[in-house]
């Protein structure tokens, strides 16, 4: 079975499934593995979660014209351009050579916790020295490239799944 001729429901429902992997792993790894989320780890399961929400949302409304799926792979794209951002911001942060790695700063619930909004979006986006740690990788690469593939993927999937062009009005 193609999954590029599935419906427009079958495909959002399959990215839907995807993002919800890569959080359950993500999870597991937190709670089994003993690896716990840097703040910049934290924004990308918001941005997977989001993504998730959007295909998700599609899947159930499955609008029949072209205007809706557009508007649906439109809006799946901006989360997935929102997440490939942070990825790729720790992508970057964790190339730095050592000596140009930020000083370690608080955890994210005690900058929530202690100081506004756009001060901890900041502090969160400028990077700490957790963030530039690599302490798990697969076929070499560290877990914040493999979201920013992930993002990358699932943003071209859901234009593909807005974008294609349908057969019959039941596809």
């Amino acid at each position: 079975m193609n999954p590029f001729t599935w419906s427009f429901r079958a495909q959002f429902l399959l990215g839907f499934v995807a993002c919800a992997a890569l959080l359950s792993y993500a999870l597991y790894t937190q709670h089994y593995g003993g690896l716990l989320p840097c703040p910049l780890c934290t924004f990308q399961r918001g941005a997977f979660v989001l993504l998730g929400g959007v295909f998700l949302i599609g899947a159930l409304h499955a609008p029949r014209g072209k205007a809706g799926r557009a508007a649906y792979a439109l809006l799946a794209l901006l989360a997935a351009a929102i997440g490939t951002a942070i990825a790729g911001r720790h992508v970057w942060l964790q190339g730095l050579p050592p000596d140009q790695v930020p000083a370690c700063g608080p955890d994210l619930s005690y900058m929530m916790e202690a100081f506004p909004l756009l001060d901890v979006l900041r502090k969160v986006f400028t990077g700490s020295g957790e963030c530039a740690e690599v302490d798990w990788t697969f076929l070499g690469l560290a877990m914040p490239a493999w979201s920013l593939i992930w993002f990358v993927a699932l943003g071209l999937w859901a234009l593909y799944a807005g974008y294609r062009s349908r057969k019959s009005i039941f596809r």
